[in-house]
């Protein structure tokens, strides 16, 4: 097994995702990034690690006239010669003002779309360290306020009120090298968008010209930017609600539903230590299993936790008990 596969369901059973039983939507535009995840997801199902029906979902954003569509040909190819369903819209944005944010909820709505016509459970996306990094830098040029500077999400749900979870299962491990050096490991081409080159896109030319530069005094930069990311995810709101809610006992799901998502762990952080006392071995990945359980449509599922004790959902609550 490829190291980059064997990270890949170390992952899986780190965020407790199910290996069997669910739909699950996987974007891919044919870059190295999402190719790598979905022939990582074709080698998991075949050596029979997950047992999912997987559909790999492509968006033509149609910006780049023929290669456009020479995207969206490989990607149908790449999925049907692994099995997978394919499925695939166009957009029609016109003028660059805004295009990246215009072009990313195009593209969502999208994903929310065919998840909710395929049932699917969850979405999942390829971000990678670089992309956590880039996005970091984007907001704090653009002064974004405390929330703007916390980390891409590993898990949330993926639009508001959806009960679809989007998952970022390469997120926390991945660099933008290693998934390319995993595509040409096993022999599979990918496409290359040259609007990744086109330094009027902020995003582009952070990649291209101030990371580089910030290499030159940090060669960990990019890792070091995710891991300020990761460190200010897991500070709480100055005004939270959490304040509001009854804390000594069980939590009332439609209490926790409307919150944002840095609202919900920091409340879930201070039940947890209301209910066990302390929050020692409370990791991230523990208030982000629980955070799924508020989304998810299904009860009976719980959550346990280092040195005994679980969070279930049951009767529309989430219950903590030894």
């Amino acid at each position: 097994m490829h190291n980059f596969v064997r990270k890949l369901i170390t992952e899986w059973r780190r965020l407790r995702l199910p290996f069997d039983g669910e739909r699950v939507i996987v974007a891919v535009s044919g870059g190295a990034d999402s190719t790598a995840l979905l022939i990582a997801l074709a080698d998991l199902r075949e050596r029979e690690k997950l047992a999912h029906e997987c559909i790999v979902a492509h968006f033509n954003h149609r910006l780049r006239s023929k290669e456009s569509d020479t995207d969206e040909l490989f990607v149908k190819k790449l999925a049907n010669e692994r099995g997978f369903e394919f499925v695939s819209a166009e957009g029609h944005l016109k003028g660059k003002s805004n295009l990246e944010q215009r072009a990313r909820e195009e593209r969502y709505a999208f994903l929310e779309k065919a998840a909710e016509e395929k049932n699917a459970a969850f979405v999942l996306t390829a971000h990678t360290i670089n992309d956590q990094a880039e996005t970091f830098l984007m907001n704090l040029v653009r002064g974004s306020g405390f929330d703007g500077l916390r980390a891409i999400l590993v898990a949330r749900p993926l639009i508001e009120g959806s009960a679809a979870i989007l998952v970022r299962p390469i997120l926390s491990w991945a660099k933008r090298e290693d998934t390319v050096q995993f595509c040409r490991d096993v022999g599979v081409e990918f496409r290359r968008d040259r609007m990744n080159d086109d330094l009027n896109f902020t995003r582009v030319k952070i990649r291209r010209s101030v990371l580089p530069e910030l290499a030159k005094i940090n060669p960990k930069i990019v890792e070091s930017l995710a891991r300020t990311a990761g460190i200010l995810s897991t500070q709480p709101q100055l005004m939270s609600p959490v304040n509001t809610v009854d804390l000594s006992s069980a939590l009332r799901i439609r209490e926790l539903k409307d919150l944002e998502i840095s609202s919900l762990y920091a409340l879930l952080r201070k039940w947890l230590r209301e209910r066990r006392g302390t929050l020692r071995g409370i990791e991230m990945k523990h208030i982000e299993a629980i955070a799924r359980l508020v989304n998810s449509g299904k009860s009976g599922r719980l959550v346990e936790l280092p040195g005994g004790g679980a969070v279930s959902k049951s009767g529309g609550s989430l219950r903590f008990g030894i």
